[in-house]
């Protein structure tokens, strides 16, 4: 399994909103047009964490070629509100947002 990880910002008060875009998002058939296979929101002291879970490792490359459908820009569009970039200055899409991992580690099965 693959994961990304998008860090912004985020107001806690906001998170019911974010909760229920995503619900909505996530009972179309968008997830799995992208490859998730899990999607997980965090928020901490302001700062928004959006974990997606794949089975392959081409998650953001599908993120990427997503971002062009109707539903992808209507959900972007309606997150704006709640949302903002951490680094408005250097944002250009998603993948802007994505945290580099430079450690893992998992357990034998």
């Amino acid at each position: 399994m693959h994961s990304t990880l998008i860090v912004a910002r985020m107001e806690p008060r906001w998170s019911t909103n974010v909760v229920q875009l995503f619900r909505d998002f996530d009972q179309t058939e968008m997830p799995h047009r992208m490859g998730t296979r899990r999607r997980q929101l965090f928020s901490y002291k302001g700062l928004y964490f959006h974990l997606q879970e794949f089975d392959t490792d081409n998650g953001g490359e599908r993120i990427e070629l997503a971002k062009s459908d109707p539903r992808f820009i209507t959900i972007s569009e309606d997150l704006k509100p709640f949302i903002q970039a951490y680094d408005p200055a250097t944002w250009r899409s998603p993948i802007d947002a994505m945290a580099t991992r430079f450690y893992h580690w998992e357990a034998s099965k």
